[in-house]
């Protein structure tokens, strides 16, 4: 009797992915959403294109879960590298000087929108996104969401300090944050920088602080 095992289909598809997901993000960053096809993605990855289309609808499918996996391999590095504490993967330290936890979050934040790996189908899901609501709010619950939680988490311990306004809304105060960095990206107005990260957290504690 032969001994030789039956492939794994499982570890086979696994693998297809992972070189469909590195594919599909190689080819929006050097080529651009526009230009990258199913087709391409397909050939980059060594796979049929009828393989990609078994799993996903369309290449913005196949990249926004490309996304996805990229932002989840590397919440999990940032978290077995992290040694400020918090308290699971992604979650916002709270070391007690909140000053010092968003400065350094923002900082990360900035570090990550100024990557190219990062950047290309970031902006590509945003403008996809536009015109395909359902893309968008996928995109938008599955990613976007929980990471402004993290914030959310974070404002409302410091409220629970003493270090922000009790009568502050904490989405508003996580919006003064997050949202002039992400106009400033979008827009390229000018570059993102750890010093603008920290200045934005600077202004942004001013309006927050407690009332006399």
């Amino acid at each position: 009797m032969s001994d030789t095992k039956a492939p794994d289909a499982s570890r086979r598809s696994e693998r297809s992915r992972r070189a469909i997901f590195d594919a599909a993000l190689t080819l929006v960053s050097e080529a651009g959403y526009a230009k990258t096809t199913i087709e391409g993605i397909a050939a980059r990855a060594g796979v049929g294109k009828q393989t990609i289309y078994r799993w996903w609808p369309s290449k913005a499918a196949v990249l926004l879960d490309a996304f996805l996996d990229l932002a989840a391999r590397a919440n999990e590095a940032a978290g077995h590298q992290d040694a400020r504490g918090g308290e699971g993967a992604g979650e916002i330290p709270d070391t007690g000087d909140l000053a010092a936890d968003l400065r350094y979050v923002l900082r990360a934040t900035v570090d990550e929108m100024n990557n190219p790996a990062f950047d290309a189908p970031t902006r590509a899901l945003a403008a996809e996104g536009i015109v395909d609501p359902e893309l968008g709010a996928r995109f938008t619950e599955a990613l976007l969401e929980p990471q402004l939680q993290y914030y959310v988490r974070r404002i409302e311990a410091a409220q629970a300090a003493g270090d922000v306004d009790p009568g502050v809304d904490p989405r508003i105060a996580v919006e003064l944050l997050v949202g002039p960095l992400h106009h400033r990206w979008l827009h390229r107005t000018l570059p993102l920088t750890h010093a603008y990260a920290d200045g934005l957290v600077d202004l942004a504690l001013r309006g927050l602080a407690p009332r006399a």
